[in-house]
């Protein structure tokens, strides 16, 4: 292999690297730090987790069998009082109502009608004074300590249930939290009309927040894998033919690198990173889609780069010759002798090559000579 060929291959991985680098810089964005206060980006660092592959499915939230009860008179008579009202916690055994019995007496006999279950009075459907008769449903109550949500799974997809799986359960009423849940039972009898199966999960609910028939969305856990790499789904940008995410710039302050990533698999939460993103790296999760439209912001990369370093860069990013310092008045020479911490990645891979191809000059001299001799 001739001189040319060697130096050539040996240059090569350097015009890469400053290629990649120019890259970089491109697609920086350098912001005040006004700017990112006002734009109150959020971070998560990508690292390797389990992630969960789910299936999505609609439902809604009932009473758990066992935990209704109605409250009914066993004689006929007339209501002489009611002691409870809708939405009002008793006791198991509680008064909750007297009934004045048809049969004779002066006063007439009443009997005490009390709680058969500690809960919430649901429903009260009868008034002082109402005639009443043993058939009657007179007070319905509740126990909403634990709840059943149920999903509607579609036929085709009930296949990947088994007892035990968890679901990431949400409800319009409170968009912000989530409540997770393990499957107990699926339906014995699907749905012809609606082409589903009911899949139930018992929701712990002590502070009385989910209530029968709020509407529900089930991210159903169908499957875990180790080692993945994922980030926030709110942490992706861009559309189907390009993806791409903002992560923190590991050099320059308040600067934000746009990088390209191709996904995997995604759940409610969370999107598999495929390729593109390192350990470590931060993400812009909040405020991501606003950095998209920033621009190169308010500080150039000159300033941010010259701020970083303690040395002047031009406004592409690459670092001032002494020629052009000198050309500025500033000719001294110190201003680009760095110690070996503020070295580039670039200038040391020159400075070794270039001592390596001396080396082999004087070797390849050294050999032609003897050649000659």
């Amino acid at each position: 292999m001739s001189l040319k060929s060697l130096f050539f291959l040996m240059l090569l991985p350097a015009v890469i690297l400053h290629a990649a680098d120019s890259a970089r810089l491109d697609n920086t964005v350098i912001l005040e730090p006004a700017a990112v206060v006002n734009l109150q980006l959020e971070f998560v660092e990508a690292e390797e987790t389990t992630f969960e592959e789910t299936l999505f499915s609609l439902g809604h939230i009932e009473v758990l069998p066992g935990n209704r009860a109605i409250v009914s008179s066993r004689i006929p008579g007339r209501a002489f009082s009611v002691l409870v009202i809708p939405h009002q916690e008793v006791e198991v055994d509680a008064e909750v109502a007297w009934v004045e019995s048809r049969q004779p007496g002066d006063p007439p006999p009443v009997i005490k009608l009390t709680a058969p279950i500690s809960g919430m009075v649901s429903k009260v459907n009868i008034a002082q004074g109402q005639p009443i008769s043993p058939d009657q449903e007179l007070i319905e109550i509740i126990d909403l300590n634990t709840v059943e949500a149920v999903a509607h799974v579609p036929q085709h997809l009930a296949g990947k249930l088994k007892i035990g799986n968890k679901a990431h359960i949400r409800v319009n009423a409170l968009p912000e939290q989530v409540f997770e849940a393990k499957l107990v039972h699926t339906a014995a009898i699907a749905d012809e009309t609606s082409g589903t199966l009911e899949a139930a999960f018992h929701v712990p609910n002590p502070d009385k927040l989910l209530r029968p028939g709020m509407k529900a969305e089930f991210s159903l856990v169908v499957n875990q894998r180790e080692g993945v790499m994922s980030i926030p789904r709110s942490a992706v940008q861009g559309d189907a033919a390009e993806r791409f995410v903002y992560i923190k710039d590991y050099d320059l302050k308040n600067a934000f690198v746009k990088i390209s990533i191709v996904l995997g698999a995604q759940n409610d939460q969370y999107v598999e990173v495929v390729k593109g993103l390192f350990p470590g790296d931060e993400v812009v999760t909040r405020g991501a889609y606003a950095l998209a439209f920033a621009g190169k912001g308010s500080v150039s990369l000159k300033e941010a780069l010259d701020a970083a370093h303690g040395h002047a860069h031009n406004e592409d990013g690459t670092e001032m010759s002494k020629e052009q310092l000198a050309a500025k008045g500033n000719d001294d020479g110190h201003a680009h002798e760095h110690d070996s911490e503020n070295w580039t990645q670039l200038t040391t891979f020159f400075a070794g090559t270039s001592g390596l191809l001396l080396v082999l000059l004087i070797v390849e001299l050294l050999k032609r000579k003897e050649v000659a001799a």
